[in-house]
């Protein structure tokens, strides 16, 4: 389960609008609004390249942070949108939702697949074929897992794992019904290719000795 939750230090932006969101991003800031939790929304200014760094570190969205902003009362947060520059692709604007511990939100958690070592499957020369690294699990905001452990201990070629064979962490549950797959182990690729030649010679068929020597014979005559 998820450990202590990381601060997310920001400033309180004076001004709203366009003009003031320019002025942050040329002092070298990325602005951004705290909505919800019955509270008037909050505009902030993070440093770029903090907020860069955690961004590069991953799951970004699907993490809890403490947001603390001075003259404010220290919150927890989870973001909900990031708008990037569609050239560089770098952070212009966030958006910030608080959140209760007890509230209830969609999120992607990773997939971490153990055992590989132990699969009979893969030992033969199987490939794992993940369908999905992420599953999204209504989490409770207070409690959001880090991982999904997937145990492919004991599958073999052909075998699949789906989300009812995989034990969620307490509290979580998937946002789909149905009984989707996770990840399976396929057979490899040549051994799959050595067979549809297999199957291929199967059916061709070879003329004997003696259909060669009637086929002979009638060109002559002809």
């Amino acid at each position: 389960m998820a450990g202590e939750i990381p601060d997310l230090h920001a400033q309180e932006r004076t001004g709203t609008g366009k003009g003031a969101a320019r002025a942050a991003r040329r002092e070298g800031m990325v602005p951004g609004i705290v909505f919800g939790g019955d509270k008037d929304p909050l505009p902030i200014n993070i440093p770029f390249n903090k907020l860069l760094t955690k961004l590069r570190a991953g799951r970004f969205k699907s993490t809890l942070f403490n947001l603390k902003v001075d003259g404010h009362e220290d919150v927890r947060v989870i973001c909900r949108d990031v708008q990037r520059d569609v050239v560089k692709d770098l952070p212009t604007h966030l958006d910030l939702m608080r959140l209760r511990r007890t509230t209830k939100i969609n999120l992607f958690i990773p997939v971490d697949f153990i055992n590989e070592e132990e699969t009979p499957g893969l030992r033969k020369g199987g490939v794992l074929t993940v369908v999905r690294g992420e599953i999204e699990l209504l989490v409770t905001a207070g409690d959001i897992p880090e991982k999904v452990t997937v145990d492919l201990s004991g599958l073999e070629i052909g075998d699949s794992v789906t989300i009812s064979q995989v034990t969620l962490p307490e509290g979580a549950k998937p946002t789909i019904d149905r009984d989707f797959i996770i990840c399976s182990v396929s057979a490899p690729t040549v051994l799959a290719a050595d067979d549809d030649a297999e199957e291929g010679e199967e059916t061709t068929e070879v003329p004997t000795v003696g259909d060669t020597e009637d086929a002979a014979e009638g060109g002559a005559e002809e």
